[in-house]
């Protein structure tokens, strides 16, 4: 818990009164360094959590996070506490500026994003920069909680176990500049992860969503998923290792996607290090990476996934740059028609490629054609395939080609003529989501999903189920 109050606002040494707002102007008026960004993130969290139908904990924390970044010619000095207390803020930013003092020429450096052109008086108001920040509370699960009690009594009623938990957190982001930027976001996330058992725990299912609200989660169809995959789970055949067709649920194509994103840096690749180095020298930026009609980009103003529309960057990177923090950001596609459009891209790195500036954003979607089937539709057309529930402990093999491996988990079934027909074993996968995309048979309708193994980090996704014709089984897993 931290030092903060419930309206929001932080207790100062004297007993006074800080908002973030106010923090990012004492610290700007107290840098006495060439230039300074101030970042303060106050974050709310509430949670349930359950086990055995029964609702075990339930929790609200508070906290906070200033950020200093001052720069002193080419050098730049970075420090970041939290539950700063207003007597405390002088010592921070003095160690900011000292370090930026002491630091050698970051070769990053850019002019720090300013104001050009901007009405910074409206920006700031259609930003909501002086509203006080809301918190989030128990109180979002005021609709869910209920609905969850239903599920638990029906679980109870047909001798299955629920287990999860459901999280909700408000982070409101304040980024201020010597160059006159205030700028302000405010970032809902949440999820519910489900894990439904049998009543001698032999048989697992999995499930989960992501949410902003809690307000659009449907706790009734969300169990009665668990309970047909249970019901398929009584029938259990073993199968050898080796490539099957698979079709993938958009929890599992979200997974690989975002780990596909996150090994995109354009400064990686220009060196040569990753799948996106151009064999020679160069990027892969403009080479075709699926027959497919593919698009995978990010969008800050996606509906229901949206996130901050500019950089927020706590340090710099081979994929960030503090100079950037402020800049704007739009719609970019990391892949158009099936094609590499973009690397993620700092200014500096932008400069060094000859590439556009595509900084990273928090979301990510990926689309196929029009007209995409659904996952059930796919299953329903399958003649021989397997059809998995997640993929987790997920991990990179080697990046000059993108190798992941990781686990099936929660369930694979077997389909055959268009039905689900039993359980079969977990298995250890090896593969590469880029040559995935070149494999792939058929592309999906894309819908909300929660990654299973990056939900922690990654949560805004939309992603379509997918067929691969020879998805690599590459061992027998006796993970459940």
């Amino acid at each position: 818990m931290s030092d903060h109050l419930s309206d929001g606002v932080s207790a100062g040494v004297s007993g006074g009164l800080v908002t973030p707002q106010e923090t990012v102007e004492r610290a700007l008026a107290l840098s006495e360094a060439d230039g300074c960004v101030v970042i303060v993130d106050e974050g709310s969290t509430a949670n349930l959590r359950f086990a055995g139908n029964t609702l075990t904990t339930n929790g609200v924390a508070r906290s906070s996070r200033l950020t200093v970044i001052s720069v002193v010619g080419a050098g730049v000095g970075v420090v970041s506490r939290s539950a700063v207390r207003d007597g405390q803020l002088a010592d921070v930013v003095a160690a900011a500026d000292r370090a930026a003092r002491e630091a050698r020429p970051s070769e990053d450096a850019r002019p720090l994003v300013g104001t050009d052109g901007v009405d910074t008086a409206a920006a700031n108001t259609a930003a909501g920069w002086d509203r006080p920040v809301e918190p989030t509370s128990i109180d979002v699960f005021g609709g869910f909680a209920p609905a969850l009690g239903e599920a638990f009594a029906a679980a109870d009623a047909s001798g299955r176990r629920l287990y999860g938990f459901a999280e909700h957190i408000v982070t409101s982001t304040f980024v201020g500049s010597s160059t006159g930027l205030r700028l302000r976001h405010d970032q809902p996330t949440g999820r519910l992860e489900l894990n439904a058992k049998s009543a001698d725990l032999s048989r697992s299912a999995w499930t989960g969503v992501a949410t902003r609200d809690f307000a659009d989660v449907d706790v009734a169809a969300l169990d009665a998923t668990l309970s047909r995959r249970l019901d398929w789970a009584k029938r259990r055949i073993d199968l050898e290792p080796g490539r099957y067709e698979t079709i993938l649920p958009p929890t599992a194509v979200s997974d690989l996607m975002i780990y596909l994103y996150w090994s995109s840096g354009a400064r990686d690749a220009a060196d040569g290090r990753t799948v996106f180095s151009r064999p020679g020298g160069g990027t892969r930026v403009g080479e075709r990476l699926s027959p497919h009609p593919i698009s995978l980009y990010s969008d800050p103003a996606h509906p229901g996934i949206a996130c901050a529309p500019f950089v927020v960057a706590h340090a710099s990177g081979r994929e960030q740059s503090v100079f950037d923090n402020g800049l704007p950001l739009g719609r970019t596609e990391w892949i158009s028609d099936g094609t590499l459009a973009n690397l993620v891209q700092t200014r500096h790195s932008a400069e060094l490629t000859g590439l556009a500036a595509t900084p990273q954003i928090d979301n990510l979607v990926m689309e196929g054609p029009a007209g995409g089937r659904s996952l059930e539709e796919m299953v329903a057309s399958t003649e021989r395939g397997l059809l998995l529930t997640c993929l987790w402990y997920i991990r990179e093999v080697d990046p000059q080609s993108l190798l992941l491996t990781g686990l099936t988990r929660d369930g694979v079934y077997l389909v055959e003529n268009g039905e689900v027909v039993g359980e079969v074993n977990n298995f250890r996968f090896n593969e590469s989501p880029v040559d995935l995309l070149g494999r792939l048979t058929e592309v999906g309708a894309s819908v909300p999903t929660l990654p299973r193994e990056w939900g922690d980090w990654f949560n805004r996704a939309v992603m379509p189920p997918v067929r691969v014709p020879d998805f690599n089984m590459s061992t027998v897993s006796q993970a459940s």
